[in-house]
């Protein structure tokens, strides 16, 4: 059953974006109804299902659709939102999707509403987080995906749901492998995780600067950059990952997977690493076209197919 809500706000933003959708979803809501300079999140018949926003990233309004790209938003501040897909036949599985756009924007078409449609298409349900941007408060994208994993955890049952994984790319790969490593309780804590072209790690040199800058505060510390440099974080309770990217990626150093892949050796922590020979970065998950060559995407989709099922098996 389609559930509406009647948010001016959310009536506008459907209709502005309409061409930028390949499936509609089930779910459309605020992650702060009243707005995140109130400290509330949201309330289902009394219930306290999320956390307020902790605090502001400083920004006033919805958000703002960047020019000539419908699909892509920046300046998300009370517009952060989720959008719940929920397949006829959950097989068990859903991922929250953090689309990426190195903290600065958010590419909600090719890292988010494409990736949704693909989910469906295997039985598993998708929540895409459209984040407030932090604007130097680190600890707003963070909050808004464990509030996320919080409303889909409240509602899994009715939904079918068994197991949540958090999925993300570039930035969007940042805000997942924190989500997988800074979470607070077992409600946060993402099943598994799938991180496409991540960046991982703040340390100079490595890092994509944009995504570090726009995250941290402008006077950075060294104790900052290395709390985010999230190999670091990784213990043995972080959750198995696949981890992909595309060998000549010039804008986030695949340093930056390998590092997170090994602090998962050293932990035990299953996972898999794959380097793509080719396709730079940014692909997302288009249907056809973009730079990945149609075998590699083939070889990519058939690959993570494969390791959602292994992780499907472990609710059986």
């Amino acid at each position: 059953m389609k559930h509406i809500f009647s948010s001016v706000f959310v009536t506008l933003f459907l209709f502005a974006t309409l061409n930028a959708r390949v499936v509609e979803p089930d779910y459309t809501l605020l992650l702060y109804p009243q707005g995140q300079n109130v400290d509330a999140g949201i309330v289902e018949n009394g219930v306290k299902v999320t956390e307020g926003p902790l605090e502001s990233n400083g920004w006033e309004g919805s958000l703002v659709n960047t020019k000539g790209r419908p699909e892509v938003y920046d300046h998300v501040a009370d517009g952060a939102r989720i959008e719940i897909y929920i397949p006829k036949k959950c097989n068990g599985q859903m991922v929250v999707v953090c689309p990426g756009g190195a903290y600065w924007n958010v590419c909600a078409k090719h890292e988010g509403y494409t990736v949704a449609e693909w989910f469906l298409e295997r039985g598993i349900a998708t929540c895409v987080l459209i984040y407030r941007l932090p604007n130097h408060h680190n600890n707003v994208p963070l909050r808004d995906v464990q509030n996320a994993f919080r409303y889909c955890r409240y509602h899994a049952e009715e939904w079918g749901v068994k197991q949540i994984g958090v999925m993300g790319f570039s930035a969007g790969g940042h805000l997942a492998a924190s989500a997988s490593t800074l979470y607070v309780d077992d409600v946060t804590r993402p099943d598994f995780s799938i991180l496409v072209y991540p960046v991982i790690t703040f340390e100079e040199f490595v890092t994509h600067r944009g995504t570090r800058d726009n995250l941290l505060p402008e006077k950075q510390t060294a104790g900052l950059v290395e709390h985010y440099s999230l190999e670091n974080r990784v213990n043995g309770n972080t959750p198995p990952a696949f981890l992909v990217l595309s060998a000549d990626d010039a804008a986030v150093p695949p340093e930056n997977s390998i590092r997170y892949y090994r602090a998962m050796q050293k932990h035990g922590v299953p996972g898999e690493l794959h380097i793509l020979s080719a396709g730079g970065h940014g692909w997302g998950f288009p249907r056809e076209g973009g730079s990945l060559s149609k075998g590699e995407r083939e070889d990519l989709y058939r690959t993570l197919s494969r390791w959602l099922e292994n992780r499907q098996a472990e609710i059986r």
